[in-house]
């Protein structure tokens, strides 16, 4: 049986700010009012933490909070208090607008929406104590509209492939010859960056017109097909730093940005700033080698700032 914990409370009368601020942080926890003063949510180690901190936030400003473990009767249904139907559906019916509007002209503007129906959904879903299949429906969809728009935005971009990664020895791929599709975007600049920085710093990069051209012994990369390219979950830069165990903190980390530029999922703060700057230079330079010198610029600004570890979000700005 479902155990809970129910946050008995009355707001100090005589702060609204910190009443405000009380109502929002149980608002964005999830929890379910019972009636005025009583807020529900299951006994969960998670919740039980958020629960916690807005006692203390309560009490600290005048206020009175009590938290108290409950055994609800046979006959009560809580969950029904935590049923997150509607909100799907009304993210649901946004997406499938958004698909029935998706163009070549609009496949831009579509993956931006896109992006912002993720954080959606993300907010939806974090206080959805009891996924169903109405989530899994949502997140499918999310998936299958940001799959589209890249696919008319880059339509040679590889499948994923399935089976492991292979371990890779960096003095087996030195002074090679390296092919991937013109005009690169996020994942093709970022694994010749990575390539040049880190694997092979003599390589030549060959621009291919189609897959099709690349040399019988030239190391494809990022279409299907090449020696390096989508494996399951992973882009191909991703699947570059695992091949050659390269997974430094600082890899790693632009490894989840490259991810959400290429294929969407979670979302760095950075990123949308990131793809500003590279969309500039890619309209801006025409020739392919130019853009990955230019890239490679950002890419090793980006993995500097990595190195130094995540940013404090206590910390001061100047």
């Amino acid at each position: 049986m479902i155990q809970w914990i129910a946050l008995i409370t009355s707001l100090p009368t005589e702060n609204a700010t910190a009443r405000m601020r009380a109502w929002r942080a149980l608002k964005a926890s999830g929890s379910a009012a019972l009636r005025d003063g009583v807020y529900l949510m299951p006994d969960r180690e998670d919740c039980r933490s958020t629960l916690e901190s807005i006692s203390a936030d309560i009490v600290d400003s005048g206020g009175t909070a009590m938290l108290v473990g409950m055994t609800p009767p046979t006959e009560t249904d809580f969950e029904e208090l935590f049923d997150r139907s509607a909100e799907y559906a009304g993210l649901l019916a946004d997406i499938a607008m958004a698909k029935s509007e998706l163009s070549l002209e609009s496949a831009g503007d579509v993956l931006k929406q896109a992006r912002k129906f993720g954080k959606v959904f993300a907010g939806v879903s974090d206080t959805d104590f009891f996924p169903g299949e109405a989530r899994k429906q949502t997140e499918a969809a999310l998936r299958e509209l940001e799959a589209s728009a890249n696919q008319l935005l880059s339509p040679d971009e590889p499948h994923a492939m399935p089976g492991d990664i292979q371990r890779c020895a960096l003095k087996d791929f030195k002074g090679k010859t390296w092919a991937t599709r013109k005009r690169p975007w996020v994942d093709r600049l970022a694994c010749a960056w990575l390539i040049r920085r880190f694997i092979d710093p003599k390589a030549q990069i060959l621009w291919l017109e189609s897959p099709t051209d690349c040399p019988v012994k030239a190391l494809g990369f990022d279409f299907d097909g090449a020696t390096f390219t989508h494996v399951g979950a992973r882009v191909s830069f991703e699947v570059l730093v695992a091949s050659f165990e390269l997974e430094t903190p600082a890899l790693v980390r632009m490894g989840t940005l490259v991810h959400f530029l290429d294929a969407g999922g979670v979302q760095p703060p950075e990123a949308v700033g990131v793809e500003s700057v590279l969309a500039g230079l890619r309209t801006a330079i025409e020739d392919d080698d130019q853009l990955m010198s230019a890239a490679c610029a950002v890419f090793d600004a980006l993995h500097a700032n990595y190195q130094q570890g995540p940013a404090d979000p206590k910390a001061k700005k100047p």
